[in-house]
Formats: structure tokens, C-alpha cells, sequence
């Protein structure tokens, strides 16, 4: 998308987690372009100060929060320092995340937990402490980062997988609750986009020997995270429910529905066997 100011965009306050890098670095720096005016939070305070720099550079002046999206009690302190200094936020975007891979009986429960506490409940404590100022507002967006995964899900990832299904169904429901008060709410399916989540995601049992070739494999596809940005941002401007971003995630959204049963079975066989070591 051209990246100039927009209405959708323009003087609105959007804030953005996991801003750090990845999809939340691209996502904040197309804002920005769009003319939005930037909350920027991350758990990680020098990949959160190197997005700011890279947007002061550019004449932007933005908000920044370190933060840990999983701790309840500091996403209520963190809504009420934003909503004290520049007042309720026009779009929410909940991206932070983590994770895991490895075969079910080799995951521990900690990895459960830990997953579940940044992808879902991050998500939930987002929606929670800014959503109900935008409903006080009469108006907002809510952009919640779920996955392919989502929809699809994959062996040996199955507590990510189940965390995104989860962001899945949450979006779903929001969106349902809050279109009487003018708040849209979007769930991006990104797919194979070449981020740091997989080089930092958790691995077990045979999966600790497949994570290089993992790595590698997304290293290849090179499918970078300013194509979600776009994606997120044309969500917003056209209040989309769901979407697929790169190809394969749009492949895997097309033939979990039309052919549930034979996108199962490619997934069992040549892609599943790439994958192991």
C-alpha cells in the first residue's frame, strides 16, 4: 500500500506490542507512515528503544513501555499510564508472541503455560484494558496476530497451534460483541514469515535437532514481516475478520475448508517429513 497519510490512520493513537522487532517493528513503522500517532510496547527494552530511535530519526515522536504482556496486574498499570498521558487508543494491535514446538508428549506443561500466558492471555488482557475505553469512545480497531496455525494446525507444534486456535476464536467472539459499538476487531494470519520467533521458540523431543532447518527454512522464504504490516493496516482500513497473509497461509486457509482431509495427509507425509531431522 502507498505509504502516505490515510484518515484510517492519520492523528488516530494505536499502540503495538511486541514492537521490538518483527511484525511489530514493520507494523509501527508503517503507522507511522500513515500518520498515526505511536504507543510502542515490548518486553525486550533495547529492541523497543531500537524501534523508537529508527522512528525519531524520521521526525516521529512516540510513547514506549517495556512491558510483559502475560502480567495482568502490568497491562492494568500499563492502561492506565497510557490512558493518563495521550488519552483512549483508536487501534490495538496485540502482537506480541512466542513459540513452542515439539511432539505433545515431550512438551512440558511449562511450556504450556508459558506459551498460553503470551499468546492468549496476552492478547486477553489487551482487549480487556483498552477495549473497554473504546467502547466508552464509541469506536476503535482491535488487531489480534493469531497465525496459520490457527486454522491449521501442525504436528509437533501443538501448544502453539492451540494458542492461536485459541486468538482465533477470541477474535471471532469479540468481533461479534463489540460491532454494536463501533470497535472492529481483525485476527492476521501471517504463515512463513521470516521473523526471530522461530530461532527464540522452545523446542522439544526431535524437534530440538529440526529448529536449523527450520530457521533455515523461513531464512529462504524470505517473506518479510512488512507484507503483515500492510495486511494489518488494510484490516483496519476495511474492518477484514480474518486474514491470510502470505500465499501458503492463504492455501492452508482455502483447503482446511474445501478439502480438510487431503490438506491432513500432505501435512502427515513430505511437508512433516521435511521438517524432522
Amino acid at each position: 500500500m502507498k505509504k502516505q497519510r490515510h484518515p484510517a490512520f492519520d492523528g488516530k493513537l494505536a499502540l503495538v506490542t511486541g514492537a521490538g522487532s518483527g511484525i511489530g517493528r514493520a507494523t509501527a513503522l508503517l503507522f507511522a507512515d500513515l500518520g498515526a500517532r505511536l504507543v510502542l510496547c515490548d518486553r525486550n527494552p533495547e529492541g523497543l528503544q531500537e524501534t523508537a530511535r529508527i522512528l525519531r530519526e524520521k521526525g516521529v515522536d512516540v510513547l514506549t513501555e517495556s512491558v510483559d504482556v502475560s502480567d495482568w496486574a502490568a497491562m492494568q498499570a500499563l492502561a492506565g499510564r497510557v490512558h493518563g498521558k495521550v488519552g483512549a487508543l483508536d487501534i490495538l494491535v496485540n502482537n506480541a508472541g512466542v513459540a513452542t514446538s515439539g511432539d505433545f508428549l515431550s512438551t512440558p506443561v511449562e511450556d504450556w503455560s508459558w506459551v498460553f500466558g503470551i499468546n492468549v492471555m496476552g492478547v486477553v488482557h489487551g482487549c480487556k484494558v483498552f477495549g473497554q475505553r473504546m467502547v466508552q469512545n464509541g469506536g476503535g480497531h482491535i488487531v489480534n496476530i493469531a497465525s496459520a496455525a490457527g486454522y491449521y494446525a501442525a504436528p509437533e507444534m501443538s501448544a502453539y497451534s492451540a494458542s492461536k486456535h485459541a486468538v482465533m476464536g477470541l477474535s471471532e467472539s469479540l468481533r461479534l460483541e463489540m460491532a454494536e459499538f463501533g470497535v472492529g476487531v481483525s485476527a492476521i494470519c501471517p504463515g512463513v514469515i521470516n521473523t526471530n520467533i522461530v530461532s527464540a521458540m522452545r523446542t522439544n523431543g526431535a524437534m530440538v535437532q529440526s529448529q536449523g532447518k527450520v530457521v533455515d527454512i523461513y531464512r529462504k522464504r524470505n517473506y518479510g514481516p512488512e507484507k503483515v504490516a500492510e495486511a494489518i493496516a488494510e484490516a483496519v482500513i476495511h474492518n477484514r475478520a480474518v486474514v491470510p497473509v502470505s500465499p501458503e497461509a492463504w492455501v492452508l486457509y482455502a483447503g482446511k475448508r474445501l478439502m480438510p482431509g487431503v490438506m491432513d495427509a500432505v501435512q502427515r507425509t513430505r511437508l512433516f517429513r521435511r521438517l524432522k531431522p
